[in-house]
């Protein structure tokens, strides 16, 4: 019997040391690339998401050198193995919740929460909750059974936000082939984290090493789909900018449109208007087309009694002109105010600096046709 159960035992060390070294290669090298993304691109956005997901891979990889170094050093002592196993996971998940409030799309139900001011200490006290134990059980060797796996709750938390969030971010680029593949990672590791609770007789490296590799994948598929949303949403400078406004006559109906060219990765942009908005961008169309130095003035806010007759009643006109634009560039809620929806109002539109209540658009004349 002996001799059967030292080779087995071998044989296991072996596993365990070729996991170790694979987890630790693999995640460095994620680590490292998902940085090199970030040097190039999201340093000069001030944008730290990808950061904190770099540095939740390089958890991973930390827990491969404690595998192996704990089955060619230290094998008489798995709950030390254990226990660091642990640590690393809590901070990996801690480092996946830091990263959210960074995501720019945010499901409505849930933004609050994440872009909250609060929102590291909801993370932050779960995780001191659970660190505390299982450091306790790292040099006690012993410990309750309730909090013997606080690590996997934590992940359960981590993987229900992290989820929502993966797949509001892919829809709302449009990616929806990546979206269900993220679920399907989110899955994975779900059942994963399962078996661990319920300390199923499956192999756990196994599920480790399908998870983790899915979920790096998933993580660079996300930055590339950031890469291309900044490629294809690039405005260009005001000069290159063209608007041709039209009108469609169909079985008796009158349809207004207005057909944008030169935003970067995209073609001409034919969106439908209001009947209203199209009268209001006409009428900027129209006074530029006249002269180049000619305003429209907005009425003032609570001034009813007036004579005077103002080009526009309201500043909400011209926002909801703005916002059908955007909604035929980007596509309805794909778009946002801060990398969107100001960068097009600062683009399609020059106020007046002496702050006059006066606007007029900025795209040259000889760009526009009506």
């Amino acid at each position: 019997m002996l001799l059967f159960i030292v080779p087995l035992l071998q044989q296991n060390k072996e596993i365990l040391t070729f996991y170790g070294w694979w987890q630790f290669a693999v995640c460095l090298f994620a680590f490292v690339s998902l940085l090199s993304i970030w040097w190039h691109i999201g340093q000069k956005q001030n944008d730290f998401g990808q950061v904190w997901l770099a540095l939740s891979v390089l958890c991973w990889s930390f827990s491969g050198l404690a595998e192996v170094y704990f089955a060619k050093i230290q094998p008489a002592r798995p709950f030390l193995l254990e226990g660091w196993r642990s640590l690393l996971s809590l901070f990996n998940s801690l480092f996946i919740l830091l990263a959210l409030p960074w995501f720019r799309f945010l499901p409505k139900t849930i933004e609050p929460i994440i872009k909250s001011k609060h929102w590291k200490i909801i993370v932050g006290l779960p995780f001191l909750f659970s660190f505390l134990p299982t450091v306790n059980k790292m040099i006690s060797g012993r410990t309750i059974t309730i909090i013997s796996e606080l690590d996997v709750y934590y992940a359960f938390l981590t993987l229900i936000f992290l989820g929502i969030v993966l797949w509001e971010s892919f829809a709302k680029r449009r990616l929806k082939l990546l979206a269900w593949l993220s679920m399907a990672c989110i899955t994975i590791t779900l059942i994963a984290q399962c078996y661990k609770l319920m300390e199923a007789p499956v192999n756990q490296n196994l599920f480790s090493a399908i998870f983790k590799t899915c979920l790096i994948m998933i993580f660079f598929a996300l930055a590339l789909s950031w890469v291309k949303e900044l490629s294809e949403n690039i405005l260009p400078p005001v000069q290159y900018f063209k608007l041709n406004l039209k009108r469609q006559k169909n079985k008796g109906k009158q349809h207004f449109f207005v057909v944008i060219k030169g935003i970067s990765g995209k073609e001409e942009q034919k969106i439908k208007l209001t009947p209203n908005a199209y009268k209001l961008l006409y009428k900027f169309a129209e006074n530029k087309k006249l002269s180049e130095d000619s305003w429209l003035e907005i009425k003032p806010k609570n001034f009813s009694k007036s004579q005077r007759v103002y080009d526009i009643q309201d500043y909400n006109e011209v926002k909801r002109l703005l916002l059908a634009l955007l909604d035929g560039i980007f596509g309805k809620g794909n778009w946002t105010k801060e990398h969107h929806m100001l960068p097009l109002k600062n683009l399609l539109f020059e106020m007046s600096e002496k702050r006059e209540r006066k606007i007029r658009l900025a795209v040259p004349a000889d760009n526009i046709s009506l």
